[in-house]
């Protein structure tokens, strides 16, 4: 996405300003996710909220600048009016071998929906098979959805897809990596009446043209995340020209990111498929003592602030902080490119 089609705030903060009010911090998690142990992030304490900046540090910077202008969002914008005050969400089971699965899903609470992580790097399809059988055993009637990554080519995805329907699939997110791809599997799953959905994740958010997948007919929905969309007024932008079914969902983030996508999910017009908002619950620490985890199935949308202890409890180490704020230094230059001089405080 081109810098100048991000929903900016009416001013850039200073790159000084950003710096003074940033913290770091490095929090342990229960299982691996996303192939880390660790979660790292840097908080940003604005006038009017926390903003959360945590971009993979595979990212490069005109990606990063996206995740900097959602936090500069939270933190200095606000956030838009909501239309509800509840949002449900989905438990996320991570690519965990099948015995763990009533384990993980204990930790989410009653739940209607779960997410179940396959297509992992040195498994087997008989591997996710037995997981999305474990989480169907642990849940008569849960809605079930499992996520790619975009691991698949198209022959093993299809494959997949049919196995793994058995179970009853409420739809499949990003299981090839490119948009021909979600196209054809799409295509293939119809012909061979195999009634799963097709969701588009990575290639809304990582796509130049976020909307080139709904023109292209690659997805029956579309996930999407307020961070790496640049902000919760972005992502509605998207979602109302997608034309397209939503889905919010997070990026491994502390409470402080998780309620922008509460912010984004209680301003969508429609609402119909519980969120992947749950992910606080994989992580062993926070930056707040109001977490923000499902209770009985849903989030209620509330601020959160984070906790003076809790940073200074889990501040990253001096060489990680310094990597981040050097980071924040490169993605403010990069950002600021966008904002006329005459919105730049």
């Amino acid at each position: 996405m081109p810098a100048d089609a991000l929903q900016q705030p009416p001013v850039l903060p200073s790159l000084d300003e950003l710096l003074a009010s940033a913290h770091v911090v490095s929090l342990p998690m229960r299982v691996k996710f996303r192939g880390i142990l660790t979660r790292e992030a840097l908080l940003l304490d604005g006038p009017l909220g926390w903003g959360e900046f945590c971009p993979f540090p595979e990212y490069g910077d005109a990606e990063a600048s996206r995740w900097l202008a959602s936090a500069v969002e939270a933190g200095w914008q606000g956030f838009p009016p909501p239309l509800r005050d509840s949002i449900p969400v989905n438990a996320t089971v991570p690519a965990v071998e099948a015995a763990r699965v009533p384990e993980i899903l204990a930790r989410f609470g009653r739940v209607d929906a779960v997410k179940v992580k396959v297509a992992e790097r040195g498994q087997t399809l008989d591997d996710d098979a037995a997981r999305v059988d474990a989480v169907r055993a642990a849940l008569p009637d849960a809605a079930i959805r499992v996520d790619a990554n975009g691991g698949w080519n198209v022959p093993v995805a299809v494959e997949a897809l049919r196995r793994l329907s058995a179970v009853g699939l409420e739809y499949a997110e990003q299981p090839v990596p490119d948009i021909a791809g979600l196209a054809e599997v799409r295509r293939q799953l119809r012909q061979a009446r195999v009634p799963v959905l097709i969701a588009a994740d990575e290639s809304v958010r990582k796509e130049e043209d976020p909307l080139k997948v709904a023109r292209a007919g690659a997805a029956d929905l579309i996930v999407v995340k307020v961070a790496p969309l640049g902000g919760v007024r972005r992502a509605l932008e998207i979602v109302a020209h997608a034309g397209l079914p939503a889905v919010v969902s997070s990026a491994l983030d502390t409470s402080v990111g998780i309620r922008a996508g509460l912010a984004l999910a209680a301003a969508l017009p429609e609402l119909p498929y519980a969120c992947g908002l749950g992910t606080v619950s994989l992580l062993a620490a926070d930056v707040t003592r109001d977490s923000l985890v499902a209770d009985d199935g849903a989030i209620r949308v509330r601020d959160v602030a984070a906790d003076a202890g809790l940073l200074a409890e889990h501040a990253a180490a001096p060489e990680r902080r310094d990597w981040w704020l050097e980071r924040l230094r490169r993605v403010h230059a990069e950002l600021a490119g966008a904002y006329p001089s005459s919105r730049r405080s």
